[in-house]
């Protein structure tokens, strides 16, 4: 079942994402992809994550659906002005990949290129707008074309971002513009999702896919409580200082963290960030698999 048509049931979906290299040899993104396949409905490809240049999502994604594997485009604002981002959404359908995450992505202060010129000439809303209007048949300059494309359009919320109101405003915009779906911002705490959820609209057609990420070592830990809008609790850093096996130990986190989601959410998108290999291993802990079958 494609991922579009996945998000018309009552299933509970899994998503996963894998970063592209810095440079040309991609043989390692494409067996990590091979490994999660089975085990997952979609997988994104992030575009130039922590404003870091490497090959880009559109190429990737074109390489995934070689191998059959369904992908998520990720589409950034921060790179490129409203003629490129167009023709992306547009190349990306000639290419049959109509699944896109919109989001602004990172400011070039985060990553390893500082002195980049941020672009930002359209916001994820305005985006999200202008791909709805190229499935109409018009561009943004309102020129006619010649053959419309056809997406499934996500964006993103976070969840423990203060104040969370802003994010319910932001989530609501961003539906009224044409998301279909959302991918959060990680989250540790299922009781603190499900807080921010319950202030969220319910249609039944939007689905919310929590993001949750596996802690392999207590650096990793540390790294991500600098990201922001990441909150890790205390009985979840507590266990990983205590831990024997670090990766071990996150690997149950995680798989806990998704059983305990299954109860209310629509789904998880699960980031590995570099351990992706180990994703079979929380999907087969959470025993979510076998409970859908």
């Amino acid at each position: 079942m494609k991922f579009k048509d996945k998000l018309k049931t009552n299933d509970f979906i899994i998503t996963a994402e894998l970063f592209p290299p810095k440079g040309t040899d991609i043989s390692g993104v494409l067996e990590r992809a091979e490994i999660i396949a089975p085990f997952v409905d979609a997988v994104n490809i992030t575009d130039n994550q922590r404003a870091s240049m490497r090959v880009g999502s559109l190429a990737m994604c074109a390489k995934l659906l070689q191998k059959g594997i369904e992908p998520v485009l990720q589409i950034a604002c921060r790179d490129k002005n409203k003629i490129a981002l167009q023709s992306e959404l547009l190349s990306a359908s000639v290419l049959g990949i109509d699944n896109i995450l919109i989001i602004s992505g990172d400011h070039p202060n985060a990553g390893d290129c500082k002195d980049a010129k941020p672009v930002y000439d359209l916001d994820p809303v305005r985006l999200l707008k202008a791909a709805r209007g190229l499935e109409a048949g018009a561009d943004l300059s309102g020129k006619p074309l010649k053959g419309s494309p056809k997406f499934c359009l996500g964006a993103v919320v976070n969840p423990q971002a203060n104040p969370d109101g802003l994010q319910v405003e932001m989530f609501n915009k961003k539906v009224e513009a044409g998301a279909e779906f959302f991918q959060t911002q990680v989250i540790f705490d299922a009781g603190a999702f499900k807080k921010f959820y319950e202030k969220l609209p319910k249609n039944g057609k939007i689905k919310v896919l929590v993001g949750v990420s596996l802690i392999h070592s207590v650096k990793f830990m540390q790294f991500l409580q600098t990201l922001p809008g990441v909150v890790i609790p205390e009985s979840v850093q507590s266990r990983m200082l205590g831990a024997q096996d670090p990766l071990d130990e996150g690997i149950k986190i995680c798989a806990e963290l998704i059983k305990s989601l299954k109860s209310f959410a629509h789904g998880v998108h699960i980031m590995a960030i570099g351990k992706e290999e180990h994703i079979p291993k929380i999907i087969e802990a959470s025993k979510i698999q076998e409970e859908l079958n």
